[in-house]
């Protein structure tokens, strides 16, 4: 999935952290759910501003940093 249209970075929002869609909904927020055993409907249902992309994005985006981190060791 290509995350570049939904995953935002501005300096000002945030402290500059990986958001969705210019939302004040941060990456690391999504993950820690994900990883706190919610499932998507679940933070759907939390967040109705947001879509399933828009959560696929959040995990590609996490894969995509991953890979680019051990690329460099």
């Amino acid at each position: 999935m290509d995350y570049h249209d939904i995953i935002t970075i501005e300096p000002g929002k945030m402290g500059g952290k990986p958001c969705i869609r210019g939302l004040r909904i941060t990456v690391s927020n999504i993950l820690d759910y994900m990883a706190s055993g919610m499932s998507i409907e679940e933070i759907l249902d939390d967040f109705p501003d947001l879509n399933e992309n828009d959560i696929r994005a959040c995990l590609s985006f996490a894969a995509d940093r991953e890979r680019k981190i051990y690329a460099n060791i």
